[in-house]
């Protein structure tokens, strides 16, 4: 069915938005732009938090420093060391799609590298992933821009109009289909609301119906 199988990370492997967005939204508010956690999911959902380095310049009235990344990643690396769940049924539609594309399979994420390799550890898929682990950090640009689809299709030998990319939000979903893959929105709550207006070919609920697919 496909030639490479290409995963978002953060939503989709690991269920690591609600943490990582929790402690954004308490760095923030420490630093002096009160945000509820609904307006923090919908302002940073899906992005690098440097894509917001003006906005959150203007609302904290402070530079976005490096030494302000550095403690927001401490903060947020050690709340997923310690409460970090995999997605049920991630690991096993990884085996699958390993099986499938026969090893063709990369993780294309818009987070920072170090927090996706620890994540992909914790979850036990290393062996299945190896070195293909990529990061819209590395990119000239990040999601929604295609780059890091592109750059793991490219590693892969694969055409992304071959590629499947999985992804869990309205910003990686448009980087998938500006790369030209095929893109499978995983929506847990089953009713795909992120995906709206959007070419996304199919709406997975359950990482079960992505095994099941690629194992027919």
């Amino acid at each position: 069915m496909f030639d490479a199988v290409l995963f978002d990370c953060d939503g989709v492997l690991v269920d690591s938005e609600p943490i990582t967005n929790g402690v954004l939204r308490e760095v923030l508010n420490e630093s002096g732009w009160a945000l509820t956690q609904a307006e923090c999911h919908a302002i940073f959902i899906g992005k690098a938090v440097r894509d917001e380095r003006a906005r959150i310049e203007r609302e904290t009235g402070r530079p976005l420093t490096e030494e302000w990344m550095h403690m927001f990643y401490a903060r947020r690396d050690h709340r997923l060391r310690a409460e970090l769940q995999t997605v049920v049924g991630a690991l096993d539609a990884v085996i699958a799609a390993h099986t499938h594309t026969e090893g063709r399979i990369a993780c294309a994420s818009g987070a920072d590298k170090p927090k996706v390799v620890m994540q992909i550890e914790m979850a036990r898929m290393s062996p299945y992933f190896g070195d293909r682990i990529f990061s819209g950090h590395d990119q000239p640009r990040s999601k929604p821009h295609p780059d890091v689809y592109l750059a793991a299709a490219a590693h892969l030998g694969a055409d992304p109009a071959h590629c499947l990319v999985v992804e869990d939000t309205a910003t990686g979903a448009q980087a998938g289909l500006a790369a030209g893959a095929t893109v499978w929105g995983y929506c847990p709550e089953g009713h795909g609301r992120a995906f709206a207006g959007l070419p996304v070919q199919r709406i997975i609920c359950h990482m079960d119906e992505l095994t099941l697919a690629l194992l027919a």
